[in-house]
């Protein structure tokens, strides 16, 4: 018993020794200055709640709010920063990417204008990178394709230009792609569907041009692909046989373009095929029985072209019904 007694009070010594040593690990000065001078350049609404000049918590003071920081070996880093939805003003604030450790940056439906830095390819370890709903502008910097453990990139919502860099199919562990809602111009380049992981890519609503068939014309694409946000653009041509190949494609949204002729059968081969949205297009001939019969397709969406009526088979009721009044003779 006694054994037994000594053996809990040494435990409890040792971590007791283990929490001391922690409350006294320093944050990397790295750090401490990095965040003390995005704390300068913010508005009140963040800095009121940042107290203190340690912001992973110094004594009585705690970690300052949207700061997580863990412990490696004698010092404290900065991991992760969310600082989102509080009116932030002004440039992108480049001290971020002296955070060498961050592996969430989150400063989305904030007010922040200029162009990325460059300098954020020094963010080694980023898997989340949430930077939609702001103002920012220019082109995305090709040092973007650096960010090697990044696995979703929030662009959506912005003024960024230019065209899509081809340096974001460096990005291996890639699964989210937002990049709708800014004035992209140019071809959406196909070396994106190197992307092993990448299940979700949107670039709607911007000013793309080009075929569906230029994207996919790399042998095995987007093997792991399940929602494909097209919409909005000028994209023109047909829809190629061969996106039949993107197995696991789930969401295919095509609405608004300058699209043209049939709709090829084989689109009823994908087979988790839930949503096709075809509407306001140039498509013509008949949607293929082959649709309508499809075993999970939800919803289908083809007003807006020149199809011709068809007699529609029985057992619809999974797909929006449309009355003859939404084709063309």
């Amino acid at each position: 018993m006694a054994g037994r007694v000594h053996t809990v009070a040494l435990s409890l010594l040792v971590l007791g020794l283990v929490f001391a040593v922690g409350a006294q690990s320093k944050t990397l000065k790295r750090d401490v200055k990095a965040l003390n001078e995005i704390k300068s350049s913010l508005g009140w609404r963040v800095v009121y709640a940042w107290v203190g000049d340690d912001p992973c918590g110094d004594g009585d003071l705690p970690p300052w709010s949207g700061v997580t920081c863990s412990t490696q070996g004698d010092y404290r880093v900065v991991t992760e920063l969310e600082v989102y939805a509080v009116s932030i003003v002004g440039p992108f604030p480049t001290s971020v990417t002296n955070l060498l450790d961050l592996t969430r940056l989150d400063l989305h439906n904030n007010k922040l204008t200029g162009p990325i830095p460059p300098q954020i390819g020094r963010l080694k370890r980023l898997k989340v990178l949430n930077l939609r709903w702001n103002k920012l502008q220019d082109v995305i910097p090709p040092e973007i394709g650096e960010l090697k453990a990044l696995t979703h990139l929030h662009l959506s919502f912005n003024n960024f230009k230019g065209e899509i860099p081809k340096e974001l199919a460096n990005l291996p562990e890639l699964r989210y792609l937002y990049l709708h809602e800014n004035r992209f111009i140019g071809r959406i380049p196909p070396e994106l569907g190197t992307l092993k992981n990448l299940r979700h890519l949107d670039v709607g609503n911007n000013h793309l041009v080009g075929t569906i068939r230029e994207l996919i014309r790399i042998d095995n694409c987007f093997p792991a692909l399940r929602n494909l946000y097209l919409n909005n653009n000028y994209l023109s041509g047909g829809i190629p046989a061969q996106l039949a190949n993107l197995t696991n494609l789930e969401i295919l949204y095509l609405s608004n373009n300058k699209m043209s002729g049939v709709v090829p059968s084989l689109l009823a081969e994908i087979p988790k095929l839930t949503f096709l949205y075809l509407d306001h297009n140039q498509f013509s001939g008949r949607i293929p029985n082959a649709l309508y019969k499809h075993p999970f397709l939800k919803e289908m969406y083809i007003e807006g072209n020149m199809f011709r009526p068809g007699v529609l088979p029985k057992g619809i009721h999974k797909v929006l019904e449309l009355s003859d009044a939404d084709f063309l003779v």
